[in-house]
């Protein structure tokens, strides 16, 4: 199925646009625009907000109004309606776990793009069906990580990937060494302490240290 999309950015620069997406879960707004100009400082502009707070939307909202030179989108997106809200919120992106046919053909007719998650071949394929090319792969250390990835691409060799969870940084140049890998996403350079004590400066430190270990 080839579809005419109306999306803002489209998945593959949006995945050329850095090697490490920050998975982010924001449980005060207040947090927003610390983290994510901490995040910026260090070069890194595409900003994944899962929705799993209740602040989420909230923080979408004001990190798009804020920083509009940050690139944010929503993770966490299951179903229609959460991506009409991230849409809502000034999303660019929505990031999805994994697929229904209802939340691809959603993702066909919005206006942001979706990269939606499998962990499987046969996920892979209802993907591709509805002419996605640019999947996460999640969770991706517990779904056979860096081998499985690896096999995908022999009989899948146009798909493109960003891999999430479990990701950190003894692990994530093997994932970005393969060529149907483009980006990784991980919530190791946001932690819940880090954001507790309002250290953000150790996020920018953090974020330096990973771009430089993955050039």
């Amino acid at each position: 199925m080839t579809v005419s999309k109306n999306w803002q950015i489209m998945p593959k620069d949006l995945f050329n646009m850095g090697p490490i997406v920050p998975v982010l879960v924001i449980n005060n707004v207040e947090e927003a625009l610390p983290i994510a100009e901490a995040l910026l400082t260090a070069g890194i502009k595409v900003l994944e907000v899962t929705l799993r707070t209740s602040a989420a939307l909230d923080v979408i909202s004001a990190i798009a109004k804020e920083l509009p030179e940050a690139i944010v989108g929503s993770g966490t997106v299951t179903n229609r309606q959460q991506l009409q809200q991230s849409y809502d919120a000034g999303a660019k992106f929505a990031i999805s776990p994994g697929l229904t046919k209802d939340l691809l053909q959603a993702g066909n007719e919005g206006n942001i793009a979706l990269i939606p998650g499998i962990s499987s071949i046969s996920e892979l394929m209802d993907g591709a069906d509805y002419g996605y090319d640019h999947l996460k792969f999640f969770p991706a250390e517990a779904s056979g990580g860096v081998n499985a990835i690896k096999s995908i691409g022999g009989p899948f060799p146009d798909i493109r990937f960003c891999p999430t969870g479990g990701i950190n940084l003894n692990n994530v140049r093997d994932y970005l060494a393969l060529p149907n890998v483009v980006c990784c996403g991980g919530s190791w350079l946001v932690s819940n302490s880090i954001v507790e004590n309002k250290n953000w400066s150790e996020i920018t430190k953090l974020a330096n240290q990973a771009l430089a270990h993955v050039k």
